[in-house]
């Protein structure tokens, strides 16, 4: 009976919030940005990937009205029904001689990574192939490798060796090698050179979800290019709604890949384009990732100043360069109390807890942004030094 079935999903949902693990929502009343409306309060906040403070950059929203104006607010089909818009186009060709993986890339938009990632996987793999993975990756590359029907073989966080014994043991048609760059909840990044040496040694692809990466790393072009990486072999995902402050996502790659995905990716051919309003202000962010160099210089000073200021504290962040900074606290209900905590002195750090993270590593994440400024990371700090002897004994809750 229904009512039974309901029953059932209200048992489940009162256990997941007795373990400390019930989701959220808060609304904002304000743009994006360093600074943020919520509930009528100002907060500071330390929880968007907006990393570059483009969300509500002028000549970004100018982009977007102009070509509202020009083309509509929807583009009405897939892509490849009647979807495909001008200014689609020339970002594919502007974000592939960015990104640049390879000497001749293409570029594909989607518009989510979620779906980018989906496309990649299942038009690349398939059943008698083997996708080899981090076993930190992002959610959306262990659904693609799941989805795909190939094997799916998962290796410990950055261990090399452990990876080239799979590889070795791999009687697979097709090989496929998925990481994160950056990786989400920690910050670190993977060891691409190691991988992409891998991936020539057993003839593999060397996927590379850059979701926290493009825009930040390698002067904005991403974590490839910041490890002065090229190959045919490379496959690049980049996210268009973090550092770009806009949404969607790219794919970019060797020719040959990207048309693939248009003939065989069922997540892009079967998925409504995005307006062409969002393609033309991802063109004019990404004239700011590459032209507006003291953006990152800034973030990067915030960073090196969060990390400084963290040093004495007993949730010291993890070995993380980039603007994804988690402090672990352990316990599920201590990390929710501490966001509360510092939300309370008007701070908008979020918790994270599993299945996003292993259990009894429980954290806050916080996320600088160009938009910060110094006296905002000593506010934050400060707060966090204040609270920490209270919830230095806490952390197993």
């Amino acid at each position: 009976m229904p009512v039974a079935l309901i029953a059932s999903l209200e048992r489940d949902l009162a256990e997941r919030a007795l373990a400390g693990l019930a989701r959220t929502r808060r609304t904002i009343d304000s743009p994006q940005g360093a600074r943020v409306i919520v509930g009528g309060r100002e907060l500071i906040a330390f929880a968007s990937n907006d990393y570059l403070g483009l969300a509500n950059h002028p000549a970004v929203i100018a982009a977007a009205c102009d070509a509202a104006r020009r083309f509509g607010v929807g583009s009405g089909a897939s892509h490849l029904v009647a979807g495909h818009f001008r200014p689609h186009a020339v970002l594919e060709a502007e974000l592939a001689a960015f990104v640049r993986p390879c000497t001749n890339a293409q570029a594909l938009t989607f518009s989510s990574g979620y779906l980018a990632n989906l496309a990649i996987l299942t038009a690349l793999a398939g059943h008698g192939d083997a996708i080899f993975a981090d076993r930190l990756n992002h959610a959306c590359l262990n659904d693609g490798a799941l989805v795909s029907r190939a094997e799916f073989v998962r290796y410990a966080h950055g261990d090399m060796a452990a990876l080239r014994a799979r590889l070795a043991a791999s009687r697979a048609q097709r090989k496929l090698i998925a990481t994160d760059a950056v990786f989400s909840m920690d910050g670190d990044l993977a060891p691409l050179p190691a991988l992409l040496e891998l991936a020539d040694e057993f003839d593999a692809w060397l996927v590379v979800d850059d979701a926290h990466g493009f825009g930040v790393l390698g002067d904005g072009r991403g974590s490839v290019a910041e490890c002065g990486l090229a190959s045919e072999r490379i496959v690049v995902m980049g996210t268009l709604g973090k550092a770009a402050g806009v949404a969607g996502a790219f794919v970019a790659a060797h020719p040959a890949v990207v048309e693939t995905l248009v003939q065989n990716a069922r997540s892009y051919i079967y998925t409504t384009a995005a307006p062409p309003l969002l393609a033309a202000a991802l063109r004019a962010s990404v004239a700011i990732i590459r032209d507006d160099a003291p953006r990152r210089a800034h973030l990067a000073t915030l960073i090196r100043q969060f990390r400084e200021r963290m040093r004495s504290l007993p949730f010291a962040p993890a070995d993380s360069r980039t603007a994804i900074q988690p402090l672990i606290v352990g316990g599920n209900a201590a990390a929710v109390e501490l966001s509360a905590a510092l939300l309370e002195r008007g701070f908008w750090v979020p918790a994270i807890r599993p299945p996003t993270v292993p259990k009894g590593t429980a954290r806050l994440r916080v996320s600088l942004s160009a938009a910060h400024s110094r006296a905002d990371v000593d506010a934050l700090a400060d707060a966090l030094g204040a609270l920490a002897p209270e919830f230095a004994m806490a952390g197993s809750r």
